[in-house]
């Protein structure tokens, strides 16, 4: 199991000079990666600064050397692609080919679509996501494309340079389990970022429902070769200051098939976009499974 630290992309980390500070910390205390939040505007936190999480990412790149960086989650149905391919080449190019890619359809949804005047229908929403994610990985590839959706068209592109990665950075879907639609989209990719309505932003997610979830995204996915990497990535709060706490906490998800631990704050609490609180935790290391 891996360790990322989780941060949103407002308040204290609106700031790309605070999202460096945790990325270095999280890098020097052995942490594996740093994912922040793209969110345009998430009213429950209106007031706050927000930041754009690829210059967040781009600031936190130039201070590190190893941990792997990213999103979690960027909307693509509000994206447009090209934009999208050129932001994420360029910042694999700046790390050396650290950038991993997680998306969704994103919310909250009257938020991040309504107030902006688009269509908040869940189906037209899944198919620009769809339609999007298969833009991106022809647009990294560096060949020229041409495409004629219900959604977006191109005609003779090639962006360049390709991402560093090859054939293009690792793609993770999130979507909220028990809904099986998310996850066969995520089983066509490279990882399953599964949210629950039983464990809320920070919380841990039950052990059984975790079971049930890789079981389902390892049959969709069928006969894979083997060496195939997937990636199954939880998140949630442990306690720091009691390793053994939080080893019970984690090994029975990491036994159940969690491939990365994500560490949050409880979305709901005073420390969410804070830096003091965040750095705490970070310095405390990673969690250690035995």
């Amino acid at each position: 199991m891996r360790f990322s630290v989780n941060i949103p992309n407002f308040g204290d980390f609106a700031d790309p000079r605070a999202v460096a500070k945790v990325a270095v910390a999280a890098e020097q205390a052995g942490w594996d990666g740093l994912f922040v939040w793209d969110h345009v505007l998430h009213r429950t936190h209106q007031g706050r600064p927000f930041g754009d999480p690829w210059m967040l990412l781009t600031a936190a790149a130039l201070a590190t050397s190893r941990i792997r960086l990213g999103t979690l989650i960027t909307p693509v149905a509000r994206r447009r692609p090209q934009q999208l391919a050129r932001q994420v080449a360029t910042l694999d190019a700046l790390s050396g080919g650290r950038v991993t890619f997680a998306t969704g359809l994103g919310g909250p949804v009257a938020d991040e679509y309504a107030a902006f005047g688009e269509t908040t229908d869940p189906k037209v929403l899944a198919e620009r996501l769809d339609e999007g994610l298969g833009l991106l990985e022809r647009f990294w590839s560096g060949e020229a494309v041409d495409h004629n959706g219900p959604h977006f068209q191109v005609r003779d592109v090639t962006l360049l340079p390709a991402t560093v990665q090859r054939p293009r950075p690792p793609v993770w879907v999130a979507g909220f389990w028990p809904n099986r639609p998310p996850m066969r989209r995520a089983a066509r990719w490279d990882g399953a970022v599964p949210l629950f309505a039983d464990a809320k932003h920070g919380h841990i997610p039950p052990v059984d429902q975790v079971r049930d979830l890789v079981a389902y995204v390892h049959e969709q996915r069928g006969e894979r070769p083997a060496g195939d990497p997937y990636e199954i990535v939880l998140g949630g709060a442990t306690p720091g200051d009691d390793p053994a706490k939080t080893l019970d906490l984690i090994a029975p998800l990491a036994e159940a098939g969690a491939t990365w631990w994500d560490e949050r704050q409880i979305q709901t609490g005073p420390d969410l976009d804070r830096l003091a609180p965040v750095l705490r935790r970070i310095e405390q290391g990673p969690p250690a499974l035995k």
